[in-house]
């Protein structure tokens, strides 16, 4: 909305926001932490596998060397001592592989998860325009990125030299060692060190994780009005909603409507409220509501009673009381039955004496209604 562009994205994206950019492939990164677990996890398991290594190497290059003159021209001989060796190595940098590779998993899960999205490979053609580029060249982002890579030469030099100052010593009487003893000082010392310079990076990545997840954020922020429209695309729009609403009642009506023929009597107010029953014993526990409606729809009733020969009857109280209480296609409620079956009675009585097989009803049934179903009548 052209209006809108001007407002501040002040507002925290919706989870609904959310979703969308990571469906997008949009999730908070922080390329320091994953390099840092690498690196880390790295340096851990030449501490920990680094014999069970050189031992395998060392164990390569003796076979290597002590391969005999005449294998050397055979090349049946050297392509197995070949595959021989290829398979110690790999025994040899197998646990090693495993556990850098399950630090490059494990790192993104730190930070954003994992996620696949294509979106996120599709083609761009804002990341081809000029302008745009110099725009991020310039920008907090980029201005940010600066500083960690300045950070990272510093703390890393700094951590450098402080470990080359506490093994300066122990390095330089390395000299005066027999080779087996000044090799295995000289691996103790490169990988301590490895270590201790990754652990340097981990200081970058503790400030780094905070502030990638802020920047994402940020950039997801939306204003007022986004929120409102996202607010009226995931719930409907009222006008919409009133639409579908104003179509089921109407639906609804119509159903209601093609039941009325089927009713055994219409209970009217007589003119605001008519309540359309049905009964078959054989079937129902009780009579059932098949219609009720007040004003046109009750006029709306009347009239469709009156072209089925549907009987009528006049019982303002009664028809208050069903219209209020009772719910279409179900059971009129247990307090009711007496007035009912009273009526359902007076209109089979009537029936039998038009059709001259029976007298003439006296009167018209008391149609007892208990106090907590009574509904008064509206003010005139």
């Amino acid at each position: 909305m052209a209006e809108d562009s001007g407002q501040e994205k002040s507002e925290e994206p919706t989870a609904r926001r959310l979703e969308k950019a990571r469906e997008e492939g949009q999730t908070p990164r922080s390329k320091e932490l994953n390099t840092t677990m690498v690196l880390l996890l790295g340096a851990l398991g030449l501490l920990a596998f680094g014999p069970w290594m050189a031992e395998h190497v060392n164990h390569i290059a003796r076979f290597s060397f002590a391969l005999e003159r005449d294998a050397a021209f055979d090349q049946s001989i050297m392509y197995a001592h070949l595959g021989a060796s290829l398979w110690q190595a790999t025994l040899a940098l197998a646990p090693w592989l495993l556990l850098v590779l399950f630090a490059a998993l494990l790192g993104p899960l730190g930070v954003g998860g994992w996620i696949f999205s294509t979106k996120a490979l599709a083609p761009k053609m804002n990341r081809l325009n000029p302008f745009s580029g110099l725009k991020r060249m310039f920008s907090a982002n980029s201005l940010v990125e600066l500083l960690k890579s300045w950070a990272k030469v510093l703390v890393v030099g700094l951590v450098a030299w402080l470990v080359l100052n506490a093994y300066f010593e122990d390095a330089m009487l390395l000299q005066h060692k027999d080779t087996e003893p000044a090799v295995r000082g000289a691996v103790h010392i490169i990988i301590w060190s490895v270590i201790f310079l990754c652990l340097s990076t981990a200081v970058i990545a503790i400030i780094d994780v905070p502030w990638q997840i802020y920047s994402h954020t940020k950039k997801l922020r939306m204003t007022m009005q986004e929120i409102k429209d996202e607010y009226k695309e995931s719930e409907g729009r009222p006008e919409v909603k009133g639409r579908i609403r104003q179509l089921q009642r109407e639906a609804s009506q119509r159903r209601m409507m093609a039941d009325v023929p089927t009713a055994d009597v219409v209970i009217t107010n007589p003119t605001h409220f008519a309540v359309a029953l049905r009964y078959e014993s054989e079937l129902m526990r009780a009579p059932t509501l098949v219609a009720k409606g007040s004003d046109q729809v009750a006029m709306k009733i009347r009239e469709i009673a009156k072209e089925n020969n549907v009987a009528q009857m006049q019982a303002p109280p009664l028809a208050r009381a069903l219209y209020t209480h009772g719910k279409i296609g179900e059971e009129i409620p247990e307090g009711l039955y007496v007035a009912v079956a009273q009526v359902l009675a007076y209109i089979y009585q009537m029936d039998l004496y038009v059709k001259g097989r029976g007298p003439k009803p006296e009167r018209k049934p008391d149609m007892p209604i208990p106090r907590d179903l009574r509904v008064d009548p509206e003010p005139q």
